[in-house]
């Protein structure tokens, strides 16, 4: 199968995220900044977590069906960066949570990638 380990990656990140995103909420630490997630956190714990797993298994679905096509290395290469980085705010909030860094870090860190987004799109 094309790119299934990339893939099983991808799919494992996404979990992670859900679920350290539970935490945070939860713990007050930190918000949902995707609004389309942010409603279903609103709905409840459950509806979040199914919505986070259903997208997920359909990109694996999605990737595994067409991972022999050209741009789809690339894509999942993309894709996965995005999700690293993402775990690095997830490392990044824990360690605010714990109070080894301060909240207006975070704060800082986020205008920054702000400022370093918006001048490549």
């Amino acid at each position: 199968m094309h790119l299934f380990r990339q893939t099983f990656l991808l799919f494992l990140l996404n979990m992670l995220d859900a679920m350290l995103t539970l935490v945070w909420v939860k713990s007050g630490t930190a918000t949902e900044a995707n609004q389309l997630m942010a409603g279903f956190l609103e709905i409840g714990d459950l509806a979040f977590f199914m919505a986070k797993l259903t997208m997920g298994t359909i990109t694996a679905v999605v990737i595994l069906k067409f991972g022999y096509k050209p741009i789809a290395k690339p894509l999942v290469t993309f894709a996965l960066t995005i999700y690293i980085g993402l775990m690095g705010i997830h490392v990044l909030t824990g360690l605010a949570a714990l109070g080894y860094i301060s909240h207006t870090f975070i704060h800082d860190v986020g205008n920054w990638s702000k400022i370093v987004f918006a001048s490549y799109f």
